[in-house]
């Protein structure tokens, strides 16, 4: 299955360590050759051609690495001078949003900070194509969800993200599309709201004593424990609702799997 990454997503892409997220990135970024196949950005060879497509990529490496003697200003300048466009203007801009003091060194920043100055570099000169690997690690939840504002922002404004992360949930939140990966290779590549229709409802059934029914046709157990089912609903919610109406519930849930659930299906499948 070929990856393909449409213009202007927010476009998740998973997998557990060793699956080959950063070995992609690489290759996407023209640091890697690869062995056989095509990785294409902006319809350019991605190593041929990667000095145009870096003019108009933004990068955040998941072991982001700055210069201990560098401030933010510094940085901007020297990004300005080395893209060819001015940079400050708009990088100011993103250090007020993060609430980042420019002035301050990187060899007095605490993890967090050194995160932001390079979300702020890799997006001030408004690219085409961000990519970001583990982009909010280090950053506090009311950060993260600042940052993830601003990914919607430049999304809106036509930028494509390409975000890679081991946090499930942030990903859930954030992007629109995803892509999972195993040894290599693509599992799945869908829409979240595809992969969660395909994938039927969750079901948490609550019985009021522990004389329980037969189990129907239309869900699949997946935890049977005295008086409480945890259970796949094959098809639609209502003959569910029809069958229940004549038995003892308590309590019931319904509702689509979240993204970590997909995630670990797909690899249990793949595995079978």
């Amino acid at each position: 299955m070929a990856l393909n990454v449409p213009e202007g997503s927010l476009f998740g892409f998973l997998g557990p360590n060793g699956a080959g997220k950063t070995t992609t990135i690489r290759v996407l970024l023209g640091f890697l050759r690869p062995s056989s196949g095509r990785a294409a950005i902006f319809g350019k060879d991605c190593w041929r051609d990667t000095r145009q497509i870096k003019a108009d990529i933004g990068y955040v490496p998941g072991d982001l690495r700055l210069p201990s003697w560098i401030n933010g200003r510094k940085a901007l300048s020297i990004f300005s001078s080395v893209r060819g466009r001015d940079m400050v203007r708009h990088g100011s801009e993103l250090a007020e949003a993060l609430s980042l003091d420019l002035s301050v060194k990187v060899r007095r920043m605490s993890r967090g900070m050194r995160q932001k100055l390079g979300l702020i570099l890799a997006m001030a000169h408004r690219p085409r194509l961000l990519i970001l690997d583990e982009p909010t690690s280090g950053l506090d939840p009311l950060m993260q969800d600042v940052v993830r504002e601003q990914l919607r922002g430049l999304s809106r404004a036509g930028t494509t993200v390409f975000f890679s992360s081991h946090t499930l949930s942030e990903v859930d939140a954030l992007c629109d599309r995803v892509a999972i990966v195993r040894q290599g290779r693509i599992v799945a590549d869908s829409t979240l709201a595809e992969l969660r229709r395909q994938a039927g409802h969750e079901v948490m059934i609550r019985w009021r004593r522990e004389a329980e029914p037969p189990v129907p046709e239309f869900l699949a157990i997946n935890t049977r424990e005295p008086r409480v089912w945890h259970a796949t609903l094959k098809g639609e919610v209502e003959p569910l609702l029809r069958w229940l109406a004549g038995h003892p519930v308590e309590d019931l849930m319904i509702g689509r799997p979240d993204l970590e659930t997909l995630f670990k299906r797909y690899y249990e499948r793949s595995e079978r």
